[in-house]
């Protein structure tokens, strides 16, 4: 059986910019890592997400919260 690269949610914000530096911080680290855009447009209204693989997932959450992103 093959196994499914599942993607995790390591960030949520309001503010694009601020989801991409998350998301180019954890490239820099070699995690890879991708935005989900939900805001509305043409308002700009709701959420952006950043998604790591669920196997990054630790990884990821520490590089976040030493680096106070």
């Amino acid at each position: 059986m093959a196994m499914k690269n599942e993607w995790v949610k390591v960030f949520t914000s309001e503010d694009f910019y601020r989801s991409e530096l998350v998301r180019q911080a954890l490239i820099d680290n070699e995690i890879d890592a991708v935005i989900i855009n939900k805001q509305g447009f043409p308002y700009r209204i709701g959420e952006v997400e950043v998604h790591v693989a669920q196997a990054d997932f630790e990884r990821a959450m520490a590089l976040i919260i030493a680096n106070d992103l």
